[in-house]
């Protein structure tokens, strides 16, 4: 993958991120949340405040790196990042309603999980558009 400037690929919002470096942002966030889950096990031994602390600012910190790099994402399948509300928030909030109601409710938990699936593939699968396209140059451009 050459050069990677880890700065932009999790902290900003502009251009085109292919599913390689994608896959790589969420394993930086999984090894960071180990290591945090166990930094923060280590700090409660001494304050469950401090170690709350340090949880909320890792979280604060990945949410905001994972908005930018799922609008990057999205932007290479030319898409809005405007998406994400849809990817992110919808299916918690069907499955927030499915339980209220209980029931038929079945069904929106059943919606929510298929957007789910559904943002699985967009971000994840499918490969983003050959060529340039209004977010910018395709990421892949030059490569074999």
């Amino acid at each position: 993958m050459g050069n990677i400037d880890y700065v932009d690929l999790l902290f900003g919002f502009r251009g085109r991120v292919n599913r390689g470096k994608y896959w790589l942002a969420i394993v930086l966030f999984i090894i960071a949340w180990i290591v945090i889950g166990i930094i923060a096990w280590l700090l409660s031994t001494v304050s469950y405040i401090l170690g709350g602390i340090v949880v909320a600012l890792v979280f604060l910190v990945t949410l905001y790196a994972g908005i930018a790099i799922g609008i990057k994402r999205l932007h290479d399948r030319d898409k809005s990042g405007w998406y994400l509300l849809l990817f992110y928030l919808l299916p918690g909030i069907l499955e927030g309603i499915g339980e209220a109601i209980g029931g038929i409710g079945f069904v929106l938990s059943l919606a929510g999980y298929a957007i789910s699936i559904w943002a699985f593939v967009e971000l994840g699968c499918l490969r983003g558009t050959i060529g340039s396209n209004q977010y910018g140059p395709d990421p892949l451009e030059g490569r074999v």
